[in-house]
């Protein structure tokens, strides 16, 4: 288990840095990690020219109207492809549903490949031109730096730098375009009601816009804050199992803006980077000892922990 001082802020770390110094960049996320669940990250080497053409084309489906978005809604697909609506996800035990809506991009497998029953067929909306090829190139440049923050995590935990790269080969990774409208004065519920993420790590562009808020062990929300083109990355639910619960997957939200903002709609992309379908998820021992005994004896592949989440946040 981890012995490093526990880090007075959430780590604000340049991966450019896990190249020259690969172990202190990784204590430093790894530290943020447990003591946080979050951190944000600079140079990640997404280009700013990709994400102005991604947040161009979200905001040109968006503002499609609401009978043509909905004509990309698939039946019986759990909201893993496509559109999902205004008013449809709702955070695990809440009863209001959250105020958004969203378009989810999966991962393309070739034709016979086994793991395509886990992952259906991305669909495209024809009205804009360029959306298939900005948002496939954004998943593979989401894809890639998601890797270089494994890597830093697996030396964190004392495993080889190369470990998650097998996991999450050909995982069922999901790029979501979020848009939150905007809320009049008595709008129920917040745009995002507190939840974790299900998956490996996430990793989101677009939260300048004020908002976001993490839970901290002494019960403040804590407003995440980063500059313009970073990286928020925090913790999911797969990883922490994996870990033992020494990597946090902590509760967040994002809450309603003030008065003088409310007028404004919330757009932002979080990549959901999760592990392979197949793979399954066995508490690794390292991060079991005599004062952390062991959560998980039973494993559970990705998969089923899956399936069993997205059926509590009502999306199947």
């Amino acid at each position: 288990m981890s012995t490093l001082a526990e880090p007075r802020a959430i780590a604000s770390v340049s991966l450019a840095d896990a190249d020259k110094d690969p172990d202190a960049f990784a204590a430093a996320i790894g530290s943020s990690f447990e003591r946080y669940g979050f951190a944000i990250i600079n140079n990640h080497g997404i280009a700013p020219e990709l994400i102005k053409r991604a947040e161009a084309a979200a905001k040109a489906f968006f503002a499609l109207p609401e009978n043509v978005k909905r004509g990309y809604k698939l039946p019986n697909a759990g909201g893993q492809r496509g559109y999902t609506p205004f008013g449809v996800e709702t955070a695990k035990g809440a009863t209001q549903h959250d105020l958004k809506e969203f378009w989810h991009v999966g991962r393309e497998l070739p034709p016979g490949d086994p793991l395509r029953q886990f992952m259906p067929d991305n669909i495209w909306p024809r009205e804009i031109a360029d959306f298939e090829a900005t948002f496939s190139e954004l998943y593979s440049a989401f894809e890639t730096a998601g890797l270089r923050v494994l890597s830093a995590i697996a030396r964190h935990l004392k495993l080889p730098p190369d470990w998650f790269e097998d996991t999450v080969e050909n995982g069922n990774s999901i790029l979501r375009l979020l848009h939150y409208p905007p809320i009049g004065p008595d709008a129920p519920g917040v745009r995002a009601g507190a939840h974790e993420d299900i998956n490996t790590i996430t990793l989101l562009l677009g939260a300048e816009e004020a908002g976001l808020e993490l839970l901290d062990r002494d019960g403040r929300w804590l407003p995440v804050s980063p500059h313009e083109g970073e990286l928020v990355i925090n913790v999911g639910d797969m990883l922490q199992r994996l870990t033992n619960h020494q990597l946090k997957s902590t509760t967040h939200r994002v809450v309603n803006p003030p008065p003088e903002r409310r007028g404004k709609a919330r757009y932002s992309m979080p990549f959901f980077l999760h592990f392979r379908p197949d793979f399954r998820i066995k508490t690794l021992p390292q991060c079991v000892d005599a004062a952390h005994p062991d959560r998980y004896p039973q494993s559970i592949t990705a998969d089923e922990y899956l399936m069993e989440r997205l059926r509590e946040i009502k999306l199947v």
